[in-house]
């Protein structure tokens, strides 16, 4: 009997150790650069509030259109700050969720609450980098009426999340120089997107500079600098969101 108090005692401790490690993990998320935090700030276009969600809200007029961002594994979600205050300037809001553990297969269905919120929004877009653009087609698989768009930033569908048929309007971006996501991963996903989908691939991008994080393990160093790869991501981004009424 004392045996097994001892080994339950030792598993509990091993379950408490390691438990007790993945929160510092995750919990120690990469970014965000000084060039977020910079963009966290209101200007004379856009409006922005911090909290729960990152909003940046047009200053100048009421948008009806909506874009939700979900942020990449372990990525802190002001790391997405300057492209969702540049997609703003458009005439668009758009809110960046902070997901538990800085993991969005935590709440795949964190845009539910945002699109809840903000009922004069009449039509969304939903969309993620990397692991959130995972979550975000996981969403989209059984979204609302009112969401209309999906935006893929070197990411893909789980194998699980076909949208082929759906009447979604769908972006998928990603650089040619990235190294976590491969060419064969986007290639594959295309049979589980719309036919018309549209792919942007940025020549000399990379995984890191979707977001303002500063380098990733196992990427690859881009050849364009991380203000050339946003300018690419903001106006494909704009593009697909004008597609949406």
């Amino acid at each position: 009997m004392r045996r097994r108090s001892k080994i339950i005692i030792i598993i509990l401790a091993v379950l408490t150790i390691a438990g007790s490690g993945f929160i510092i993990w995750a919990e120690t998320p990469l970014g965000p650069m000084n060039e977020a935090l910079d963009a966290l700030k209101t200007d004379t276009k856009v409006r922005v509030t911090t909290g729960e969600w990152l909003v940046f809200q047009p200053n100048n007029s009421t948008p009806h259109i909506g874009f939700i961002i979900y942020p990449g594994g372990r990525v802190d979600y002001r790391s997405y700050a300057p492209e969702a205050h540049a997609i703003a300037t458009n005439n668009y809001l758009v809110i960046v969720v902070k997901m538990p553990f800085n993991l969005a297969v935590f709440d795949p269905n964190a845009a539910q609450k945002v699109i809840d919120s903000y009922l004069t929004i009449t039509s969304w877009a939903v969309g993620g980098h990397s692991l959130g653009g995972t979550m975000a087609a996981q969403y989209a698989s059984n979204a609302p009426k009112s969401l209309k768009g999906l935006v893929l930033w070197a990411s893909y569908p789980a194998s699980g999340n076909d949208l082929s048929k759906t009447q979604l309007n769908v972006l998928t971006i990603h650089g040619t120089l990235d190294g976590l996501v491969s060419f064969s991963q986007i290639d594959d996903s295309m049979k589980m997107l719309p036919n018309d989908a549209i792919r942007v691939e940025i020549q000399g991008g990379n995984h890191a500079q979707f977001g303002w994080y500063g380098p990733q393990p196992g990427d690859n160093e881009a050849t364009l600098t991380k203000e050339e790869q946003q300018k690419e991501i903001v106006q494909a981004t704009t593009e697909l969101l004008m597609k949406i009424n």
